[in-house]
């Protein structure tokens, strides 16, 4: 029976991360791209500067950069790690240019995203702020559609506590530690009939701690505790990726070649397969850019919404440059890794291809190379927790119309799922998880194209104001 809820499970998570929802993505992408005149391209300058530079004397709980910052602490993950091996193995180089192409056209998405979530957020008498996809559904495409917000905010809720934020996170952290300091399973505990390393033990206990300390304070903890992780862990992972491509410069010009002939199959043009590479390498690359950037699936703008801003285009901006940095920057810079060590093709799968290629990258001190991918692992999937408990906590809020006592309990819910992810059999939890997120994706994705004009509209009325110097 439990063979078949598996097969169940897994069939199902095929249909909702099928080609429908990645050619929805796109199409949506695609749509706000030309509604907003090739706005990732003319504004990304003014988008980064925006990142960097708070507005004044706007409402709101936290930053605009405390914002970014709580949104990429979701968003930059494992994906960044695992997600672009897998699609590398898969499709090939090839893969990592259409990973470049879903981020292009992710950045409209995702600009769209944050600018709907200022602009339909709601601000209790309190100061308290609640936005995000369910807000926008309901305030801007009408009362007749709050089901549909209502079924986002329980996709959300769902996706955060069986999996995307708990369960698959910490298994994520408490393996890479475990690899490195207790490969081999040397020291052992017995718990419920099984052996565990004490360093997956110890991991649980430290990071649920620390997780929970976090998680308690709030939007305003986690924002402060993500601005300080979040530029950290970034700028440590690409100086440590930097490290492993300049030792093998040599390849990049290879490298370089190998991503193109694979993104448009140019071998195979003279030898009758034409497209079947491609095909896998598009479908490998646009889903993977899809999972690891998250622009389209909704969640980043329930962070957006606690900006300090009163310009939804601005905060639209600040969250663009989220995709900017997950996809162009940090993607790039693994899957680079990856491509000139040849990591990619030694049958090797998931975390163990990058980890190859750090060994190799790190050829001087081998172990330096596991320490820095460990390291990155680590931080990468504890700010995926603190950044989902605030994600699926806003979508209790919205679910339960703030009753303070389920949300209190959901709090410790999600704290006692970190604790019991380690010791859970990860496969069906991914599957769940994964499902609950590709379904959150639908309805945001159909109230970005029925307010794609409202996003047009506030586009041009805003630059149109920068032309006449109504604003800096």
């Amino acid at each position: 029976m439990s063979e078949q809820i598996n097969s169940f499970i897994n069939w199902f998570n095929g249909i909702v991360w099928g080609l429908p929802l990645i050619i929805l993505v796109l199409f949506v992408g695609i749509l706000l791209t030309f509604r907003t005149g090739l706005l990732q391209v003319k504004h990304l300058p003014r988008a980064l500067k925006y990142m960097v530079k708070n507005e004044e004397g706007g409402t709101g709980e936290v930053s605009s950069f405390g914002a970014l910052c709580t949104a990429l602490s979701a968003t930059i993950g494992t994906g960044n790690i695992v997600g672009v091996a897998t699609a590398i193995v898969t499709g090939g180089p090839g893969a990592l240019f259409w990973m470049w192409i879903a981020a292009f056209f992710g950045m409209a998405t995702k600009y769209a995203e944050g600018l709907l979530a200022i602009k339909y957020r709601t601000v209790d008498s309190d100061g308290h702020v609640l936005g995000g996809p369910f807000y926008y559904i309901e305030n801007g495409m009408g009362k007749r559609w709050k089901w549909l917000a209502k079924a986002f905010a329980f996709f959300g809720a769902a996706a955060g506590l069986m999996g995307i934020g708990t369960c698959v996170q910490i298994n994520g952290i408490s393996d890479a530690v475990r690899n490195y300091f207790d490969a081999n399973n040397e020291w052992t505990v017995s718990l419920l009939g099984r052996d565990y390393s004490w360093t997956v033990v110890i991991t649980a206990i430290v990071v649920t701690l620390c997780a929970g300390l976090v998680i308690i304070g709030g939007i305003k903890r986690i924002a402060k505790v993500s601005e300080i992780i979040v530029p950290f862990m970034a700028i440590f992972y690409v100086i440590a990726t930097l490290i492993v491509v300049i030792v093998n410069a040599k390849a990049i010009p290879n490298a370089i070649v190998q991503v193109i002939e694979g993104a448009f199959d140019i071998k195979a043009v003279g030898g009758g397969l034409f497209g079947t590479a491609m095909i896998t390498a598009m479908r490998s690359g646009i889903a993977r850019g899809i999972f690891s950037n998250e622009s389209g699936l909704g969640s980043a703008p329930i962070a957006a919404a606690a900006a300090k801003t009163k310009e939804p285009v601005r905060q639209g901006l600040v969250s663009m440059t989220g995709t900017f940095i997950d996809t162009i920057i940090v993607c790039t810079m693994t899957g680079l890794c990856i491509i000139t060590t040849g990591s990619w093709n030694i049958n090797l799968n998931g975390a163990a291809v990058t980890q190859n290629a750090f060994k190799s990258g790190f050829g001087f001190a081998p172990n330096l190379g596991s320490f820095n991918l460990m390291i990155s692992l680590v931080f990468f999937a504890f700010t995926t927790i603190i950044g989902w408990s605030y994600y699926s906590e806003r979508c209790m809020e919205y679910l339960t119309n703030r009753k303070t006592k389920v949300i209190a309990v959901y709090r410790w819910l999600y704290i006692l799922a970190v604790f019991a992810g380690p010791f859970l059999t990860i496969d069906v939890v991914w599957n769940i998880s994964d499902i609950f997120n590709g379904l959150m994706a639908f309805p945001n994705l159909l109230a970005l194209i029925v307010l794609s004009g409202v996003v047009s509209a506030e586009t041009k009325k805003y630059f149109d104001k920068i032309k006449e110097r109504k604003l800096d």
